[in-house]
């Protein structure tokens, strides 16, 4: 059903004009060039996520976001609690890219690469069209009444969904927990694991009602990226867009009449294919999710009727209204430069970030204590180090100074991983070396036979006279 032109931007296609009555979708599936490319990196995606929790990296899962024991690991590289600067530098960064991306491209990433749509148009899609027939056989099937045929087509259909959204529940849970977590609770005894089994459940749950009720209100009503389009996008932003300029008037072509109408025949088959339900030819509507589908039946209709291509195209609206072809403008640079910062930033927190991150504090309340007898001054500190890697290290402190010798009251001399540990001790130096009441002093962690870490002091000291 097409929308009106007059008002488009003020109904949902999901739902009917009074808005009490939830409007299903039928979209149509037309396998053209683009569609071809879709399912391409559809599948290339897919197997990326469902191998990722699989595959390991320096000893460590591909990706893991592991909130309740505040680990996460990016491609072998794991970031605990004490690096969740990284981590809001990080997320800062991606938001920034985002933000390109849509100011150049629009939505492509919604119809490319989002989960959602991968699995709803690639997946669910593709099982209920094997089980229920097309389009135009979907609706006839929803609309008669209760039969054994429909029972059992419908019941095929929902097991299938629901075995599905069972397996992404699993997998998504393997990025929370990691995969050795969840094989566990698969495996293992019920009783043993009845909070992971609930979690299992309740996102079965939650993908299933997301897959075979919500579908398309994910993208128009939920999904908070869509809402951004309103302050992104631009009349430079290149996205799937319907050439108004070649196309109107739109008409009914009459091969025994010459007509000055448009190249848009009105047949319609761009919002029978529509997921969305919206009419492209209307204009840039939130609801768009740049999946092509529109091009791919409309370029169908052209080379029927033997006229050029991509009628509807990515194309921007200063393409569209002035012919003007696409030209960076000062916001892209804009974005781009802060962009640029940010990785750059990024990029160097992580190069320079050590296995062992080590903090030292001079003791509360404390000065110097001056060893007569030994001719030496002490200083009394407080040491926290903090373990990054996956195992468990050995590790020795060392003063860099030959002369300044170390005293421990409370020592340790292995980390777990993740784990930190506590240790206060005194350094102590002889008189005559005291140079300045204040003086640096480092010191260097040895940590498997190698300099895990470097940090410095100040040491405090009367002047010896």
């Amino acid at each position: 059903m097409s929308q009106s032109p007059l008002n488009f931007r003020d109904q949902l296609p999901s739902i009917t004009q009074d808005g009490k009555k939830r409007q299903w979708i039928y979209p149509k599936l037309i396998k053209g060039k683009l569609y071809q490319y879709r399912s391409a990196v559809s599948y290339l995606f897919l197997g990326l996520l469902f191998a990722a929790p699989f595959l390991k990296l320096n000893g460590e899962q591909l990706v893991l976001l592991n909130v309740l024991e505040r680990k996460f690991v990016f491609f072998g590289v794991i970031f605990w609690p004490q690096d969740f600067y990284l981590f809001v530098l990080a997320l800062l960064t991606f938001m920034v890219f985002i933000v390109l991306f849509t100011v150049v491209f629009g939505r492509v990433f919604c119809g490319w690469a989002c989960p959602q749509t991968i699995f709803m148009e690639m997946v669910f899609r593709k099982i209920e069209t094997w089980i229920e027939g097309d389009s135009k056989k979907q609706k006839l099937l929803d609309q008669a009444p209760m039969s054994a045929e429909k029972f059992f087509k419908k019941l095929i259909k929902h097991i299938l969904f629901l075995t599905i959204s069972f397996l992404i529940a699993n997998i998504f849970l393997s990025y929370l927990i990691s995969s050795e977590t969840l094989l566990k609770i698969i495996t293992e005894p019920v009783s043993q694991h009845i909070s992971g089994f609930i979690a299992i459940s309740v996102f079965t749950f939650v993908f299933y009602l997301v897959f075979s009720r919500m579908r398309e209100l994910v993208c128009t009503v939920a999904c908070p990226y869509g809402r951004l389009q309103g302050v992104l996008l631009d009349n430079k932003t290149i996205l799937v867009a319907y050439d108004y300029q070649r196309g109107e008037p739109r008409g009914k072509i009459n091969k025994a009449e010459q007509s000055a109408k448009g190249d848009c025949t009105d047949c319609g088959l761009c919002v029978q294919v529509c997921p969305t339900g919206i009419d492209i030819r209307n204009g840039t509507q939130l609801e768009c999710v740049n999946c092509t589908a529109c091009i791919d039946a409309c370029d169908m209709v052209m080379q029927k009727t033997g006229r050029p291509l991509r009628l509807i195209g990515f194309k921007s609206e200063d393409e569209i209204a002035s012919a003007t072809p696409f030209k960076l403008n000062r916001r892209i640079y804009a974005y781009t430069a802060v962009l640029f910062v940010l990785i750059t930033v990024l990029s160097v927190l992580l190069f320079s970030r050590n296995d062992i991150k080590t903090t030292i504090l001079r003791a509360g309340g404390t000065l110097y204590q001056l060893r007569e007898k030994e001719k030496e001054v002490s200083n009394l500190y407080n040491v926290e180090m903090v373990n990054k890697t996956t195992r468990t290290l050995d590790f020795k402190l060392k003063a860099d100074d030959p002369a300044v010798r170390i005293q421990y009251i409370q020592q340790e001399t292995k980390i777990g991983p993740g784990a930190s540990t506590r240790m206060t001790f005194f350094v102590i130096m002889p008189q005559n070396h005291v140079n300045s009441y204040k003086s640096k002093i480092s010191f260097s962690l040895l940590a498997e036979g190698k300099t895990a870490d470097r940090f410095e002091t100040t040491f405090i000291a009367p002047i010896n006279e």
